[in-house]
């Protein structure tokens, strides 16, 4: 069959956008395995899928697939992209939506500047709600990861996330302790790891290593989280400035009990038809 697809990215974050509304999507994992291949399909880091609303009260459905075929409860720079997506495309006219997601709904909005503000939701801590195997909540988790142990704060932004604070990101051991904490046994449906070098108070810079992906330029869930981390660390201030390799996000969090606002780019590359 043929699919048409929209090739965008959020700082480098890339997916293949899918419409799900105006055409029948049902793809096995090896199918969303060859779209993701950056040498033999369109390559990305995450497929994104379009669909209608399953629920009263929201505009769109949002499914994330990762490159290795597994669905996923949320992405951020998706997110953004998503919002972009579904605008360009003539789905919508409302600049901002609100999206139902595995893990609850999100609302994108469209800012004049072209750049994209989302409502991320409320952070969750609890270990059941992240998962994370532990008899405590505390902010700061030890975690044996091979032969060294190192602290963590355990957040889920809709999917989980393990941060911890590095001296420098550039020597960080994003490749070596990366793997590791994805698929340690505490963490049962694995964890999104981030290494945050801490600026100044308003101020981070962030690698991420992705659960299924692996390293990716920008993780717009990693760096919601890396914020409100470092903020229950008592090391930043809202909002911050997270720089990654791929560019900048500004991220917003006014404490406990209140969602997580991320702001920027979203970014079109192209568009075409592959042959499944």
């Amino acid at each position: 069959m043929k699919l048409k697809f929209t090739k965008m990215h959020g700082l480098g974050n890339d997916f293949v956008v899918l419409d799900g509304v105006r055409q029948h999507i049902d793809l096995t994992p090896e199918q969303l395995r060859f779209l993701a291949d950056r040498h033999f399909g369109v390559g990305c880091d995450q497929i994104l899928l379009v669909q209608a609303p399953t629920r009263a009260g929201v505009d769109f459905r949002y499914r994330i697939f990762n490159a290795d075929g597994g669905e996923v409860e949320q992405c951020g720079n998706g997110a953004r992209c998503f919002a972009r997506f579904v605008h360009d495309a003539g789905l919508t006219d409302k600049r901002e939506i609100r999206v139902e997601t595995q893990r609850g709904i999100i609302a994108p909005r469209l800012e004049e500047s072209g750049e994209v503000t989302v409502d991320m939701g409320e952070p969750r801590f609890r270990p059941e709600e992240i998962p994370f195997v532990s008899d405590s909540d505390a902010v700061i988790q030890p975690l044996q990861a091979g032969a060294e142990t190192v602290d963590v704060t355990v957040v889920s932004m809709g999917n989980p996330h393990a941060v911890q604070v590095v001296d420098d990101v550039a020597t960080a051991p994003v490749e070596a302790l990366g793997p590791v904490i994805e698929t340690h046994e505490r963490f049962p449906q694995r964890v999104n790891v981030g290494f945050m070098e801490v600026e100044n108070r308003h101020a981070i810079k962030l690698r991420v290593f992705e659960r299924g992906t692996g390293e990716t330029l920008a993780c717009g869930t990693g760096a919601c989280a890396a914020v409100v981390a470092g903020i229950r660390r008592g090391l930043l201030d809202s909002p911050v400035r997270v720089g990654t390799r791929g560019g900048e996000l500004s991220i917003a969090w006014g404490g406990p009990g209140q969602p997580v606002l991320m702001t920027g780019p979203a970014v079109t590359v192209f568009s075409g038809e592959i042959q499944l």
